[in-house]
């Protein structure tokens, strides 16, 4: 049987990236402060997404607990941009509430959009949340030739979008950005 594109691909793709993890909760913030581990902040999600990566033989270099708000989000971004990760993943602040400002602070930085992602998440999670899915606003796009991924902060929704979603095709998404 032939292979498609896709499928070539992903063969042909790295297997083995590193991530840059932010977590955006200001009250685990004013808890934990400014934590370097989802361990020492007792992050579920960040905990969750660690852990799968590194069962994946992916590598977490960056992990950042930020409060909510459109500077402490778009600087932990930046600076995790500069980092050597390959891909930036952020928890938290997708839904509807005033304070949750992730995708104001991040979406106008994308060069390209992923809306598949969004989309594909939300299918997804139909199963596990009913129509609740249409209160996230998870989504990903290219920042200076890296994937940005913006999740809910629960650690179903972590779990399902890094095992069914981004681990599956980071090879694929890393190897179209840098070409």
């Amino acid at each position: 049987m032939k292979e498609s594109i896709p499928e070539i691909h992903k063969k042909e793709a790295k297997r083995s990236f590193s991530f840059a993890l932010i977590t955006i909760s200001t009250s685990r913030y004013e808890k934990y402060g400014d934590s370097t581990s989802p361990e020492e902040a007792e992050d579920l999600s960040g905990k969750a997404m660690k852990e799968l990566l590194e069962a994946a033989n992916h590598e977490v270099i960056f992990y950042r607990l930020i409060p909510d708000g459109k500077i402490p989000i778009i600087e932990a971004v930046l600076f995790a941009l500069e980092s050597p990760a390959d891909i930036v993943i952020t928890s938290g602040g997708t839904g509807l509430a005033p304070k949750d400002l992730t995708i104001e602070s991040i979406t106008p930085f994308f060069e390209k959009e992923l809306p598949g992602f969004g989309e594909l998440f939300r299918y997804k999670s139909l199963e596990d949340i009913g129509t609740s899915v249409i209160l996230t606003r998870a989504s990903a796009g290219v920042i200076k030739g890296k994937a940005v991924f913006c999740l809910p902060g629960s650690p179903n929704a972590v779990r399902l979008a890094l095992s069914e979603i981004i681990i599956p095709e980071a090879g694929h998404i890393v190897r179209h950005v840098r070409e």
